[in-house]
């Protein structure tokens, strides 16, 4: 197998490598040799038929001139690179309302990389826990320092950007919150939220607290590099040193408003590991992949598909929470009284109109990518309808030459 090199640079362009090529080229033999979860194997089927005849699909007609295009469905998988803007879209319009009008600051979680081994073996315990931890922490101080409610969006990342397993919450903070008996608006200073220090020093305190409760119940599993923490006093030892340890709290600058908080969710909300534009060429050698400051990083094959999958999350984990005002309990009480606090309009109404109406997959296609796929790629003219396809057509097309598709 020869290099397979990307169409344009790395980052620009429409991407011709997709993790997909590579999973298909080494995906069979990884499998057969490495133990997998039952999510890791699924996103390993989602990903590799992710658009080809074998999840089926149409035929999108155009009415002016009869041109064909045959198109395949989606495996909707949320580890997928290819399957997060529409997604996105969806998720961003539904929280558009919930934005308060005022600034945000961007706060980010760290666990500590002793930790890493043990959470491998307890994911799910552990980033419930974290952002849990995370939330509370900043909650506490909200309510210590402000003497107030403030509104929170955590949302789970798990790697760096050459695909190590590295757990840290991304939170979007209100500059302020409503006061704890509504009466105001009270703001947070305009450079720093609440001292990072602090923070570190409380989310370290409660996060512990938390993993020696799950210890002493017997709810953690131990296994690989942590298998001797099973052992009381060696989990003491483990222990006393992560409370050493300064555990990493790192708030950016505040967003300038809603529509830079907007703009931001956007990009973290449903982003996966790595997606298919940052990959620059493949082969039996290694998978060379940009990560930043237009630096890259060459792997081997098997060693990016275990990278990958380090990443899937366990089976219907939520990765985006809402707490404060921002929590779902509060959408229509505390959020709405902060948002007329806000704007200095405690008295007014908001009124009436019309709802307004839904928007197709194909108005939040447009919004995410740009591309109207309504317009015919030949004639130019927006009057694409669309037919089911053949059974015979879609076990078939569009797959790779010689590909078996049973």
């Amino acid at each position: 197998m020869g290099k397979v090199p990307c169409l344009s640079p790395c980052g620009e362009g429409r991407p011709r490598l997709e993790v997909a090529d590579i999973f298909r080229a080494f995906g069979d033999g990884y499998c057969e040799s490495h133990v997998l979860t039952a999510e890791q194997r699924a996103v390993v089927k989602a990903i590799t038929t992710c658009r080809t005849a074998v999840l089926g699909g149409h035929l999108d007609v155009c009415t002016a001139c009869g041109h064909e295009v045959p198109a395949y469905n989606s495996c909707r998988n949320r580890h997928c690179p290819k399957c997060q803007s529409l997604a996105q879209a969806a998720w961003l319009e539904a929280r558009q309302e919930r934005i308060l009008p005022t600034r945000y600051f961007h706060v980010v979680f760290t666990l500590p990389h002793e930790l890493k081994a043990l959470v491998r073996f307890n994911q799910r315990l552990f980033y419930d826990l974290l952002l849990e931890t995370a939330s509370r922490t900043l909650l506490e101080f909200g309510h210590s320092r402000l003497e107030a409610q403030i509104g929170i969006t955590t949302v789970l990342h798990t790697w760096t950007r050459d695909l190590r397993f590295h757990p840290h919450a991304h939170c979007v903070v209100t500059a302020g919150g409503l006061a704890l008996d509504q009466s105001q608006w009270v703001s947070a200073r305009s450079r720093y939220l609440f001292p990072v220090t602090a923070m570190s020093t409380v989310f370290r305190g409660k996060f512990l607290a938390g993993v020696q409760q799950a210890y002493d119940d017997g709810h953690l599993e131990f296994g690989g590099a942590c298998a001797k923490l099973a052992e009381r006093e060696a989990f003491a030892r483990w222990m006393r040193t992560l409370y050493r340890n300064d555990w990493v709290v790192y708030a950016k600058s505040p967003f300038g408003g809603p529509e830079q908080v907007f703009n931001y969710l956007g990009r973290y909300t449903h982003r996966v590991g790595l997606s298919n534009r940052r990959l620059c060429s493949f082969d039996e050698a290694g998978v060379c992949f940009s990560t930043k400051n237009g630096k890259t990083v060459t792997v081997p094959p098997t060693e990016f598909i275990r990278r990958f999958l380090l990443h899937v999350l366990p089976r219907a984990f939520v990765k985006i929470r809402h707490y404060g005002l921002h929590s779902s309990s509060n959408a229509t009480t505390k959020l709405e009284v902060a948002r007329q606090k806000i704007l200095g309009s405690v008295d007014s109404q908001p009124s009436a109109s019309a709802p307004a109406a839904p928007k197709t997959w194909q108005d939040r296609f447009l919004e995410a990518t740009g591309i109207d796929v309504t317009i015919c790629p030949r004639c130019g003219k927006a009057g694409l309808t669309r037919l089911p396809l053949p059974v015979a057509t879609q076990f078939s097309a569009l797959l790779p030459a010689g590909q078996d598709t049973s």
